[in-house]
């Protein structure tokens, strides 16, 4: 019983340590694998057990163990092996149980206290990879396609669809490379189907993007019809949407089923979103019926809005209003997933919850939900307009359905826009009455509603030149919504129309800040600018808007305008020819302007061109016809000026002015019997023109005929009557400033006429005036002989090429592109 008792000796009292490096010899399974009889009684009895790979240098070495008398003695084992912590040829052999602890007794090691090992120096440097060797050329190359790729597709992103196709097309070739590579060191399993995958479908996606539309569905072949591609048949996806943009919706439709079939049903999404490209694609063949199985299929399974909206679209096209009332109502069903408004307004004064709720305020999430709910509405609204006017009898029954429908759903705001398009759709057809009464059911509605009402009403008052029902409107807009930029231009259009430009011009400025795109405010200002005379301000305003609205034919136009009046004639110029060139290419009036530019320029070859242009566009502008007839007069081309001045002469019959030119282009050009005739002509519809007779009687002396007694004698007669009539003209006025003089000096009442008897008035006006009953404006023929005189003539000077100044009104009055006011 005692012989497991260890007394310790009295000799090492002191030892408070001793004997914790004691420990049984079996447990120790370091050396095992140096043990010969431990390794032939594993071979025996287990031959199948793999070789302990565990190598510690210096395990085979025996240890003493230190017995409770302080004796170290070596141990060894029944079959000669050496006890774990024996010491044999001077070697201490480490301790497994106290070796992880880092605990050794230095005396019986004879080693420092080394834990972490930090005797045994540095590590050995890295082995260095062999850059030549096949395995490292083909991991470089097949990143360095990876990344080609990758580059490929940000250059997509970017725009660049041109820098992407490059690389993808140099990932497909060193692709091509690598798999060569591959097949001649390892066998053809070894390749990496992943990487050929992704780069064949990126160079196709590439192909498509820039539109070789061939290219890309070779390349979506090769992919589709290699079965070691598991997915490779979805594909098929792609390469119909390319077919529905090559406008073969047969081939499309073909792609798009033998995709669906190859969809498990699992993948829900992708194949509601297949089905609604077929759908489109039966709409663009005309096959309505067929789209509307897929539609109605994917809004049984799948409700969305474009469903819904192309679904109603191919019931309006059948001309079926049960199943477009049907088909609106399951839009309007279809669940947005949005939270709504209410979620965002403060419940409580919780300081930590109100700072959450606005910093989730305007996230981007809350963008994407505002984003989905205004297409909603654009859907319903648009689908709404549709339908109303065919689902019931009138349109306006029409628009009450929609209304209540809308009403019952959670888009209860879209009911008063409803409205207000139906009133919109009465101005549409003419039913003004209608539209005011419908628009002036909104005066007692919210605030919002109320403004966009009002809004509209003084729109229609001030179209119908009713300013003080405009302007009331105009203001019951601005007060109900202040910051609506659409009622403050109309409240500054009613200012200006006033004539208070500086106060208008507040209104616009107004609306500007809240609302900055507003172009109608914009523009508006540019023009009350103008009128103030303030012209660097307007050119500044017209700038702006050009930068806004760049084909904007009125914009480009004002510009052109404002530089005329800066005396700048060059940047007027260069402003025109965008206008002429891309917007209003066919505009008559626009290059007339643009031929005057360069008529006042010199440049009398450009202003032909610009002139010739316009004539040939509106060949009834008589300005142009003016200047064309005297261009050719000026290059001495008589004969071609007589077809302008004959085209004058239709179009304004009642003035002498035209066949005068006539006669005397043929008088110049020598046919001297044609101008006899013509002055012939002239004579007989013109009786009273003097100059007509002085030609007639000057033509006969010179060719020797025997009228000249008879037209001398009706010029001498004319001349006489003319004088008679100045003379009571000339008394007229005479005795209309005596009665103003008399009457400031004699106190009488004021008069409403003076001068003259009343007689005499109106025969003076009336010789004055054109007669009511010409279809033309004209002047009479007295003014004409006492005025014109032949421009062909010896004792004449040629009329101007150029046409005669006028006003800025005058210059602008028949063409004006966008002078008025834009109300909302």
């Amino acid at each position: 019983m005692m012989q497991n008792v260890h007394l310790a000796p009295e000799t090492d009292e002191d030892d408070l340590y001793s004997g914790y490096n004691d420990y049984n010899p079996t447990f120790d399974t370091e050396d095992l694998e140096n043990d010969v009889g431990f390794q032939q009684a594993a071979r025996t009895s287990h031959g199948r057990r793999p070789p302990v790979t565990a190598k510690i240098p210096g395990t085979s070495a025996s240890r003493p163990l230190a017995t409770g008398f302080g004796s170290k003695a070596t141990l060894t084992s029944s079959m000669g092996r050496p006890m774990t912590g024996a010491i044999q040829d001077g070697v201490a052999r480490p301790m497994t149980a106290v070796h992880a602890a880092g605990y050794t007794k230095a005396a019986m090691r004879g080693s420092s206290f080394d834990p972490l090992g930090q005797a045994r120096g540095p590590a050995p440097p890295l082995e260095m990879k062999n850059s030549d060797s096949s395995e490292e050329k083909i991991r470089q190359l097949e990143k360095k396609v990876n990344e080609l790729v990758e580059e490929s597709c940000i250059a997509n992103s970017c725009g660049d669809l041109k820098l992407a196709l490059e690389k993808a097309k140099e990932a497909g070739r060193k692709e091509r490379v690598l798999v060569r590579q591959r097949e001649q060191i390892a066998a053809p399993e070894n390749v990496n189907l992943d990487l050929t995958y992704s780069v064949l479908f990126n160079l196709a996606s590439q192909y498509a993007a820039n539109e070789m539309y061939a290219e890309a569905l070779n390349t979506y072949q090769v992919i589709v019809k290699n079965k070691m591609f598991s997915n490779g048949g979805r594909l098929k996806v792609n390469m119909g949407n390319i077919y529905l943009k090559q406008r073969n919706y047969s081939k499309a439709i073909k792609f798009y089923r033998m995709a669906l079939d190859q969809i498990p049903s699992a993948h829900k999404e992708m194949r509601i979103k297949i089905m609604q490209n077929i759908g489109v694609a039966f709409i663009k063949t005309g096959q309505y019926v067929d789209a509307i199985s897929s539609f109605e299929h994917i809004m049984s399974m799948s409700p969305n809005l474009k469903a819904g909206f192309n679904l109603i679209l191919c019931y309006f096209a059948i001309g079926n209003g049960e199943q477009m009332k049907k088909a609106f109502q399951k839009l309007i069903a279809v669940p947005l997933e949005v939270d709504y408004d209410d979620k965002y307004i403060p419940p409580n004064d919780d300081p930590h919850t109100n700072l959450l709720i606005e910093a989730i305020k305007n996230d981007s999430l809350r963008q994407i939900e505002r984003e989905r709910k205004s297409m909603a509405e654009e859907y319903i609204m648009t689908a709404a307009k549709l339908i109303a006017p065919v689902i019931e009898a009138s349109f306006a029954v029409g628009y009450d359905w929609c209304v209540e429908v809308v009403k019952a759903s959670h888009y209860v705001e879209l009911a008063n826009d409803l409205e207000i398009n139906k009133a919109t759709t009465y101005l549409r057809q003419q039913e003004f009455n209608q539209a005011l009464e419908t628009l002036k059911m909104f005066e007692k509605k919210d605030s919002r509603v109320k403004s966009a009402a009002a809004t509209n009403l003084s729109f229609l008052y001030y179209l119908e030149n009713e300013l003080a029902q405009a302007t009331h409107y105009a203001d019951l807009a601005v007060n109900s919504d202040r910051y609506n930029p659409a009622a403050l231009t109309n409240k500054g259009n009613t200012v200006c129309a006033n004539g208070d430009y500086e106060k208008a011009a507040e209104f616009y400025k107004e609306a500007l800040r809240n609302d900055s795109s507003c172009t109608e405010a914009l523009y508006n200002l540019g023009l009350t600018y103008k009128k103030l005379n303030r012209i660097d301000e307007a050119l500044d305003c017209f700038l702006k808007l050009h930068a806004i609205l760049r084909n904007s034919a009125q914009v480009l136009h004002q510009i052109a305008n404002i530089y005329e009046i800066m005396e700048d004639p060059n940047q007027a110029i260069e402003w025109l020819p965008p206008l002429m060139i891309s917007v209003v290419p066919t505009d008559p009036h626009v290059l007339s302007k643009l031929g005057k530019l360069y008529d006042n320029e010199g440049d009398k070859s450009q202003a032909f061109h610009y002139y010739y242009e316009s004539y040939r566009y509106f060949p009834s502008n008589i300005e142009v016809i003016e200047w064309l007839g005297a261009y050719y007069i000026d290059t001495q081309f008589c004969e071609k000026a007589i077809e302008y001045f004959e085209r004058a002469a239709l179009i304004l019959p009642t003035q002498v002015k035209w066949p005068l030119m006539v006669a005397s282009c043929y008088r110049r050009s020598g046919n001297y019997q044609k101008a006899l005739e013509k002055y012939k002509v002239i004579h007989r519809k013109f009786p009273e023109n003097v100059e007509c007779l002085r030609f007639l009687v000057r033509l006969c002396t010179d060719m020797g005929l025997k009228e000249v007694q008879e037209y001398m004698t009706k010029l001498k007669k004319v001349e006489k009557l003319k004088e008679i009539r100045e003379q009571r003209i000339k008394s007229g006025r005479d005795g209309s400033a005596r009665s103003r003089r008399e009457g400031n000096t004699g106190g009488d009442s004021i008069r409403t006429y003076s001068g003259g008897t009343k007689g005499e008035r109106l025969s003076a006006k009336l010789k004055a005036l054109p007669g009511t009953s010409e279809p033309y404006e004209s002047s009479g023929s007295k003014e004409i002989d006492a005025s014109y005189i032949d421009p062909l003539g010896p004792q004449a000077e040629r009329p101007k090429t150029a046409a005669r100044k006028r006003t800025e009104e005058d210059d602008f009055a028949d063409e004006e592109l966008g002078e008025d006011l834009l109300p909302e």
